[in-house]
């Protein structure tokens, strides 16, 4: 699996793309395992969010609650 430091965003390599080149693309992630892709959207996540990629924010598990369904 790759790790964080392999990936890097270039911010500058945003361009229209023909038919072929977002066809090659597709198949350039669905050659990727089903981790591989998660690592790479993890990544990109954190550097939307600008979050450490090492120590993710944590949920915010007081907005939620437990009760027992009553029958």
């Amino acid at each position: 699996m790759d790790t964080p430091k392999d990936f890097k965003l270039d911010r500058s390599a945003f361009k229209k793309q023909s038919l072929k080149e977002a066809d090659d693309n597709l198949a350039y992630w669905q050659n990727k395992t089903y981790e591989e892709r998660l690592a790479a959207a993890f990544y990109l996540n954190s550097v939307a969010y600008n979050f450490d990629i090492n120590n993710p924010p944590r949920m915010d598990k007081s907005v939620f609650s437990m009760r027992k369904h009553e029958k």
